[in-house]
């Protein structure tokens, strides 16, 4: 790491930190820069841009909203200000022009907070001109998290933000601001952002960078745009800098035959190493370990750089809270134990009336000693070095002071926002001091300002919660490898005795359900109409996980609780109500089997036990997520072999949330219009109604070819067993007479 740092250093004073081939893909000139901070200053560029385009318009995002409104009057402009009605004005204005959105296809586990169907829609409400397809293009568990917009590779976008709801907001963030709501009128909380905006040759690279991941995407390829004369640059922005070079850096995980690509990290790394003064971040995370060590390594240093954060109070929802926001906690820990001089200081904007709310940091902005800027995608967490794809653009100082003055421009804006004070006050500090730590100190406490974050967490939440290796993956975990950790869940016949205890069992539930009122009890309708009376009542909780548990003990199908949970207390209460049963039916599953032990619940389910235990002690999340996400194996018998594998209790059941938690998601979407359909059995209900059966079909499919493969991926995994035993390796060695010799690999 030492070399590292000393070769970096080298590098930043011999030509600058940017290095094509290590830390960023190209560089490239622009003729024109702008920082775009918070979204009503790029949405209105983005209009104005956009008006302007005369051939070409790229978007892709890890979120593309057509409800979103791009302004709030003042503009002037006779288009619409929401973005679907706006994208179909300009396209019906321009015969010329062509729009591609590239939109990442995301899981069930975001549902609830995207637009439905959102292919469908465009493609029923938008002209011929505007194509939209969803990116399926990332390695299990990955997600496309760039933020790019191109026009007529002339100009570009670049940054945090996506075309998508809960973004806008103004540099006031005003807490009771009516403006900021979502499509259906819901308030959301205010939100921090930056964007940069590029002109000129740069942008026709980021162009092909955004052609590339389309044709990734798929499987065709867009031309580059006849150049038109066209000037997209939108006319109310004064730009920062002009003729400067602008490096491009990616993460892009290897899948499917592409390279892995890692510059954003290391530019991450080189910058820290490189820096002299001050380093001063805005990002809405704070666990990818390799920045913190290298933050830690500059720390350790007696003349080191001053490190200055600034990140949301709070992370988004109890989900983060209790995973990123706890790791998030460890690393401030280690990081702060080797603060010996005082130098790492990490703050959180607030605004006056927002109580229990937050004002969200979405923000991915570097600046480093007035001599590099960079704005981008990229989070400061594990998955944004490798698992996502990112895209950042850097501007460092040619010597001349011009990226130098915009670098510091832009700094004094930012602190201005957050201390709530003028920027002049801010600039005379900064000029003062030399260091933006002591400028803030100076002018922070006013009732707009910056407050330290600590790193305090519950013990018991710090003790529940995996490493970061599980919650926040650097790399992909190839899907070989997965299929192999969840092999040994396939049924395995036992031996000898242990088949007649199992079949006895099998034969003793099934008596009771064919010759008791347990079957009747059961039923889907006698479910819900005995659940929904408990709608008010003070015992439904109880009730609810008490009939989860006894369903689990007695093999009820758990896709049955859920949809019946959700259809009697409805579709937000409905799914807490049976994730909590699910959760509980589980752990007692898992009592059981720990109780019984490994020897007794081997004997009936087979010697391949073992084998599961050691995959679920090595991956214990990610197994019993897979598990939980396909129908591997019963939902009791999971618990059982679980506890008798005795995983961790930690790892069971953060698995099991995670896994559960899109079931529940797409049961209680099921059965609610399923109810809707029943009560109105209307043609448009029951068209909904079979839509939602059909997506709910196509995600199942999609999510098990994903991790499972293809019937043909199976056939060869079981010939590569088959070459990989003895009797195999011996038919490939010895030539047996009347067998086909073996055909050569290719």
């Amino acid at each position: 790491m030492f070399d590292r740092q000393e070769g970096a250093r080298r590098l930043s004073a011999r030509s600058g930190i940017l290095a094509p081939g290590r830390n960023c893909w190209r560089v490239e000139r622009a003729t024109r820069v702008a920082f775009l901070i918070d979204a009503e200053a790029y949405f209105a560029a983005f209009a104005d841009a956009v008006e302007r385009a005369r051939r070409s318009v790229l978007i892709v995002g890890w979120d593309f909203n057509g409800g979103t409104q791009l302004w709030h009057g003042g503009r002037g402009s006779e288009l619409p200000a929401q973005l679907a009605s706006f994208l179909r004005s300009v396209l019906e204005r321009r015969r010329s022009l062509h729009v591609n959105v590239l939109d990442w296809d995301f899981p069930m586990l975001y549902a609830m907070e995207r637009e439905l169907l959102p292919a469908y829609r465009f493609a029923w409400q938008m002209p011929r001109r505007f194509h939209f397809r969803l990116d399926p293009c990332c390695p299990i568990g990955a997600a496309h998290h760039q933020k790019i917009v191109v026009v007529d590779d002339r100009v570009a976008f670049v940054g945090g933000m996506d075309i998508a709801a809960g973004r806008w907001d103004t540099p006031e963030h005003r807490a009771d601001d009516p403006r900021r709501r979502d499509a259906r009128g819901t308030p959301f909380p205010p939100v921090h952002d930056v964007q940069m905006l590029v002109e000129g040759p740069v942008a026709a690279a980021i162009g092909d960078l955004v052609r590339e991941r389309w044709r990734c995407a798929t499987g065709r390829r867009l031309p580059r745009p006849v150049r038109a004369r066209s000037e997209p640059w939108p006319p109310g922005i004064v730009p920062d800098v002009v003729d400067v070079g602008v490096a491009i850096s990616r993460t892009e995980p290897a899948y499917q035959g592409r390279q892995e690509a890692r510059e954003v990290e290391a530019l991450w790394l080189d910058a820290i190493d490189a820096a002299q003064r001050w380093v001063y971040v805005e990002n809405q995370y704070l666990t990818a370990a390799a920045v913190g060590e290298a933050l830690i390594r500059r720390l350790d240093e007696r003349d080191g750089p001053e490190v200055v954060i600034v990140g949301p109070g709070r992370c988004s929802g109890w989900l983060e809270e209790t995973t990123m926001g706890v790791l998030r906690a460890r690393l401030l820990r280690r990081i702060r134990e080797h603060d010996r001089h005082g130098r790492f200081h990490y703050y959180h904007p607030t605004v006056p009336g927002l109580g229990d709310a937050r004002l969200n940091v979405h923000a991915k902005l570097m600046i480093v000693d007035d001599a590099l800027v960079r704005i981008g995608s990229a989070n400061l967490n594990n998955r944004s070095m490798g698992l996502d794809t990112e895209c950042d653009l850097a501007i460092e100082d040619e010597g001349d002071g011009r990226v130098a003055g915009a670098a510091r421009g832009l700094l004094v804006r930012l602190l201005a926002e957050h201390l709530g004070v003028a920027p002049e006050r801010v600039d005379a500090e900064l000029a003062r001091t030399g260091s933006p730590a002591a400028t803030v100190e100076k002018l922070r406490g006013g009732e707009r300002t910056l407050l330290p974050i600590e790193d305090d967490v519950a013990p018991w939440l710090d003790s529940l919660v995996p490493a970061a290796a599980v919650l926040d993956p650097e790399r992909p975990i190839p899907a070989a490898e997965l299929q192999e950790m969840v092999a040994p869940l396939e049924p395995v016949l036992p031996r000898r005795w242990p088949l007649l205890v199992a079949a006895a069992l099998v034969l003793a539930i099934a008596a009771t359900w064919a010759w008791t009122p347990l079957r009747e009890w059961f039923d889907p309708g006698e479910l819900v109409g005995w659940l929904t009376p408990l709608a008010r009542s003070p015992y439904a909780v109880p009730i609810v996980v008490a009939l989860f548990v006894v369903g689990g003990l007695v093999l009820v199908p758990v896709t049955l609780l859920i949809v019946a949970t959700t259809a009697a207390f409805g579709a937000p209460l409905g799914a807490l109500y049976a994730l909590l049963g699910s959760l509980v039916s589980a752990a007692t599953g898992y009592g059981l089997g720990a109780l019984l032990g490994r020897e007794r619940v081997r004997s009936l389910f087979g010697h391949r036990l073992a084998k599961i235990g050691n995959r679920l002690s090595r991956h214990g999340v990610l197994v019993m997520t897979v598990v939980r996400v396909l129908p591997l194996a019963p939902f009791a018998v999971v618990n059982l072999a679980a506890g008798a594998a005795q995983i961790r209790v930690r790892d069971f059941l953060v698995g099991t949330a995670l896994g559960m938690l899109p079931g529940v998601i797409g049961a209680a979407v099921f059965s609610e219009q399923l109810l809707r359909t029943v009560r109105r059995p209307g043609p448009g209900n029951v068209l909904l109604l079979a839509l939602v059966v059909v997506v709910l079909i196509v995600c199942g499919r999609w999510l098990e070819r994903r991790v499972m493969g293809t019937p043909q991926d199976e056939r060869a995994r079981r010939s590569a067993r088959h070459r990989s035993s003895w009797l195999g390796r011996l038919r490939t060695s010895v030539r047996i007479p009347g067998t086909p010799a073996p055909s050569p690999r290719r």
